[in-house]
């Protein structure tokens, strides 16, 4: 897959009218991912899984034509993941506009986000990419210069590392999240992800409406269709609230937990059929679940389309809407020009088929 991948996206033009230059990573086992220069963009994920047709199995949603995709497929997206209300924010006594894209609200970076653009790749190794990108003072209406890397690790325990940093010469905001879309029986087989078993390490989450703005204070999990603590198919409560029911299925953040600051997991997904694992790790306070309510219509590797549910996203960040939330348990999303942003999100697969210790 990783080659003939590689092969076939070499082909294409990207939006800028050059071609997407790809980067696979492989490790000892013989697990693979590739990356392409738009978007920092992570476009397979190749367990070697036995007995699987080929050389293993794909986990990763994925197109051809990026440019022609509007779900955020793998991308590195930013300056600010999730959403901003009207893309209106404060930073000390200065008002903000930025561009909006989503029922009147800012989404994963505005019009012409971080996924849009062509990152430079200042570091590559067997298996280590490093993209980096500056975004200028003003851009999408945000304040300062800000320059930002995303370094993809495969390391040799099967685990996909992301490390972000960044510095910007003036008080901006930074969250930065990549959007990959997993189905762990194999993205491209047809099947929904919604027999998957999940876990979330939160107590609490945020009650949204039907754009993803946040209508309430945070809520606790407890008797709620919200309540992941304990592992569970994620349609075992499948549309059983008005919160669900605003969403179309789950679209929602979670508060994670503190000890995942002392290394708990965040999250863990398991395939139905127990062969595949995923533990998510991540120094970010939140954890926005996204079951692909509205992947419909957004083009696969195959010259098809993916369906509804087809893949789900775990994607580590603030809560949206957090410039205008400075109350919530969370650190401050405003990156100062004394400071650097920093921070890791680590997936862990396990094919062993074991799956106690959820």
């Amino acid at each position: 897959m990783s080659l003939k991948l590689t092969r076939e996206l070499e082909k294409q033009v990207a939006p800028d009218g050059q071609p997407y230059n790809t980067v696979v990573l492989r490790n000892s086992n013989g697990m693979t991912m590739t990356l392409i220069d738009i978007g920092a963009t992570w476009v397979s994920c190749v367990l070697p899984i036995e007995g699987e047709l080929s050389d293993g199995r794909e986990v990763l949603l994925g197109c051809i034509d990026y440019g022609a995709q509007p779900s955020y497929l793998g991308a590195t997206v930013g300056r600010y993941a999730n959403r901003i209300y009207q893309g209106r924010f404060t930073i000390g006594d200065d008002v903000f506009q930025v561009t909006t894209n989503q029922a009147g609200n800012a989404l994963h970076g505005g019009v012409e986000g971080f996924d849009k653009r062509r990152w430079s790749l200042i570091e590559h190794t067997p298996q280590v990419a490093t993209y980096r990108l500056v975004s200028y003072d003003g851009d999408q209406g945000f304040p300062g210069e800000l320059t930002v890397e995303v370094r993809y690790e495969l390391t040799d325990s099967n685990e996909v590392a992301i490390g972000y940093t960044a510095k910007t010469d003036k008080p901006t905001l930074v969250n930065l999240t990549n959007h990959a879309y997993f189905n762990l029986m194999g993205a491209d087989d047809g099947k929904d992800c919604l027999s998957h078993s999940l876990s979330i390490n939160a107590d609490h989450f945020l009650p949204t409406d039907a754009v993803g703005i946040p209508v309430a204070s945070l809520m606790e999990v407890a008797n709620t269709s919200f309540d992941f603590r304990q592992s569970q198919r994620i349609d075992a409560r499948w549309l059983a609230d008005e919160h669900q029911q605003a969403a179309k299925g789950y679209d929602h953040s979670f508060l994670l937990n503190t000890n995942c600051l002392q290394g708990a997991i965040a999250a863990q997904a398991i395939a139905p059929d127990g062969s595949v694992k995923l533990n998510v790790y991540t120094d970010k306070p939140a954890m926005q679940l996204y079951t692909g309510n509205y992947l419909a219509g957004t083009p696969n590797r195959f010259g098809g389309e993916y369906s509804d549910y087809s893949g789900f996203a775990l994607e580590t960040q603030f809560l949206p809407d957090s410039p205008n939330h400075p109350e919530w348990p969370q650190p401050s999303c405003v990156l100062q020009p004394d400071q650097v942003y920093q921070s890791m999100t680590r997936y862990c697969f396990d094919i062993s088929g074991e799956t106690s210790g959820s």
